[in-house]
């Protein structure tokens, strides 16, 4: 039983250390190859790889399950040597990377089917895949440093698939820049954690960490960088105009975007985070960046007329709640979040076609608004009284208890008219349901983060709380008066993200020297993109 068991382990680490190296060879071959048959089997194979990740990283999770029910595996001593680190949150990771590039690249094989850009898209596409899982398994930060190098510049070659589109390529050079400002900051975040610490090595930092905490101005600047290359890498403001111009990449590049590459600064920080002690600088930061880009993001994608510029902007807002949770010390609420939105985003970039169709419906009528307000504030009372005896699920934080109430009671804004009260009271029982099924989740996932019980500062507090009563004014005010002269007047500045993308913009286009193209006349455009 012991040999079936070591031979278990080993035969799953050697895969995880395979998988990156093979998408790579994958990748350089597919890239030679003329063919379109021999292409079309690199596809295939592709496809076959990203399943048997899929497949080692669950037994992996088995194998921690098991270690954590006391069967002595010896997976950590046999996984150190190879330079992995296969903890529960990495095997999470590893699980949602993998079934969503199966999943795209399943998508893009009929996808591109014809397309000039689809012998380019492969090879890009799985060196992206390659790094990203490298980031994730990866022990070292050196390691790590260097597949988030990767992960940017695999990803620019696939945001210029046509080469010949202004606007793309004006948007992936604005990407480029804020990427850049986001590598240098990881840079000097890993280098003052060497500073301090004196390795670079997961293992050694965790255990010296828990033995010590960390204190003092060296982790309280790299708290600081950590936090610039996350908002950099979630595209938050001021620095997220490219993420709403990027679209005239193909829909399989939004996606691999949309739910995979941007939650990359969310992961950083739910692996480094035990090394820091309590709420810090950068914690701050990610509170109040991340929640004013929430807050902004919103307002935008509630105003957008493109099914795929609202989507864009629901991603600026979801990045922006997840690193505000994050900046909140709410580690397991934001790993489930960082997993939900991957797995949502992913379905509504590649199903955007059917959301155009779906939108053309007739709309049900909406019950009277005050019918409205009184279910969704009657169904948040009922959570927060949850919640108030079950403070161990929002890490006993009064902000994050108002947020998933808000999260509880928004659900019954959209309830139509006509229905009575057993339909109400089912409706309502739905919405409470959100309280049970986060539970269940965060059960499952609490288990893959280090333990850490942060008291809430005061100034941690007051933003989080300042954060959540602006969202609630601004989103009432638009409910409560949405024909008022001055809401009216606001809807065209929200829709521009209230143009806090500009200065940024205008200075990356004056030092690329990319100007603005002149528009082409409407009956004159050939090329199908994907603003349509």
């Amino acid at each position: 039983m012991t040999n079936l068991l070591d031979a278990a382990i080993h035969a799953s680490l050697a895969a995880w250390l395979a998988l990156p190296v093979a998408l790579l060879i994958l990748a350089g071959v597919s890239g030679r190859l003329a063919a379109p048959e021999r292409q079309q089997r690199c596809w295939r194979i592709g496809q076959g790889l990203m399943i048997g990740s899929f497949a080692t990283s669950a037994l992996l999770g088995g194998l921690l399950v098991a270690d954590a029910a006391g069967v002595a595996t010896g997976l950590p001593e046999a996984a150190t040597p190879l330079g992995l680190y296969p903890d529960g949150l990495a095997v999470w990771m590893a699980l949602l990377i993998s079934f969503l590039g199966a999943v795209m690249l399943r998508f893009a094989d009929g996808y591109l089917q014809g397309d000039r850009g689809r012998a380019r898209f492969l090879p890009w596409c799985l060196v992206v895949l390659a790094s990203v899982l490298l980031l994730v398994f990866t022990h070292h930060l050196g390691v790590m440093l260097v597949a988030w190098f990767g992960v940017s510049l695999a990803l620019h070659q696939l945001l210029t698939l046509y080469p010949d589109r202004v606007e793309a390529r004006r948007a992936a050079w604005q990407k480029f820049a804020v990427s850049r400002l986001g590598d240098l900051s990881l840079l000097a975040a890993v280098g003052l954690i060497y500073h301090h610490y004196g390795n670079l090595e997961l293992t050694v930092l965790l255990a010296q960490a828990a033995a010590t905490p960390g204190e003092g101005w060296v982790l309280q600047a790299a708290s600081l960088a950590l936090a610039l290359a996350a908002l950099c890498k979630c595209a938050q403001l001021p620095l997220h105009g490219w993420l709403m111009k990027v679209m005239e990449a193909p829909t399989p590049v939004s996606a691999l975007l949309h739910a995979g590459v941007i939650n990359l600064g969310g992961f950083l920080w739910l692996r480094l985070y035990p090394l820091f002690d309590g709420i810090t600088a950068g914690h701050l930061m990610l509170i109040a960046i991340g929640g004013t880009t929430a807050i902004v993001a919103v307002m935008a994608m509630l105003t957008q007329a493109s099914v795929k510029h609202a989507l864009a902007w629901s991603t600026c807002a979801q990045m922006g709640f997840m690193l505000f949770e994050i900046g909140m010390g709410a580690y397991t609420l934001a790993l489930v979040h960082l997993l939900a939105h991957s797995l949502y985003k992913a379905h509504s970039f590649l199903a955007s076609g059917r959301t155009v169709r779906a939108a053309q419906a007739s709309r049900l009528t909406l019950a009277p608004l005050s019918v409205r307000l009184a279910m969704a504030a009657l169904t948040a009372g009922v959570a927060g009284a949850i919640l108030w005896g079950w403070p161990a699920l929002v890490s006993h934080n009064p902000v994050l208890s108002a947020l998933l109430m808000l999260a509880v009671g928004s659900t019954l804004l959209g309830m139509p008219a006509g229905l009575g009260r057993p339909q109400r009271l089912a409706l309502a029982a739905m919405a409470l349901s959100l309280v049970p099924v986060y539970a269940l989740l965060h059960a499952l996932v609490s288990p893959a983060l280090p333990k850490a019980a942060e008291p809430l500062t005061l100034a941690a507090g007051l933003l989080g709380a300042a954060v959540l009563l602006a969202l609630v004014s601004l989103a009432l005010l638009v409910m409560l008066m949405p024909r008022h002269p001055a809401i009216a007047q606001w809807r065209i500045h929200f829709r521009n993200g209230l143009y806090a993308h500009l200065p940024l913009e205008r200075a990356i286009d004056y030092l690329t020297r990319h100007r603005r193209p002149t528009p082409a006349r409407i009956d004159t455009v050939t090329v199908k993109g994907e603003w349509s």
